[in-house]
């Protein structure tokens, strides 16, 4: 038997850990997962679908060599959620995206990490553009697009989710970014 290794980059910024999943962080992503408030994401889920979720994404950087990373508190260590970069079957096009935990909500970690993940998308992987697709009811969400400049460009339907609102963000050269590596 042959065991297939992903690797998934760590980034830190000043309060964050960007990195791979652990089994650790499968209780809190769980529970998240189990709330009315993932409905917005496809939730609320069982833990074996929660598991299978979690699956996915790891999967993803398999497939794409990409994907979301998992969000540590580098002053707690406790995981804060999933932020970074999608594009499943099915999906618009390329998008940054984020899920928080409760505990996270409210103190700018999917900004901080959402910035990153779109440098890391334009810089290291040469996307000149990118969306988030975002459920209409979620104000939360659609209030961080609008922090990190992003758009309202029109709706798409998605065969599972259902009217999704899609938010464009700024481009490379609108960000002034010269093209230099993470």
């Amino acid at each position: 038997m042959s065991a297939y290794t992903v690797t998934i980059p760590r980034i830190e910024t000043a309060n964050l850990l960007m990195r791979e999943y652990r089994e650790a962080d499968f209780d809190d992503f769980a529970a998240f997962y189990a709330t009315e408030r993932s409905h917005f994401i496809g939730g609320p889920l069982t833990r074996e679908l929660a598991w299978r979720g979690l699956a996915t994404h790891l999967g993803h950087w398999a497939l794409r060599g990409y994907g979301f990373w998992a969000v540590e508190d580098k002053s707690t260590g406790r995981f804060c959620g999933h932020v970074g970069l999608w594009f499943p079957e099915g999906w618009f096009e390329p998008e940054v995206g984020w899920v928080m935990m409760g505990h996270a909500e409210g103190r700018g970690i999917a900004q901080e990490a959402a910035l990153v993940a779109r440098r890391y998308a334009y810089e290291t992987l040469g996307w000149t553009t990118a969306v988030s697709m975002i459920d209409p009811g979620n104000a939360r969400s659609i209030r961080l697009a609008e922090r990190l400049g992003c758009g309202f460009e029109g709706m798409f339907t998605h065969t599972r989710l259902g009217e999704m609102q899609i938010w464009r963000h700024p481009s490379p050269d609108a960000l002034g970014m010269d093209g230099r590596k993470l």
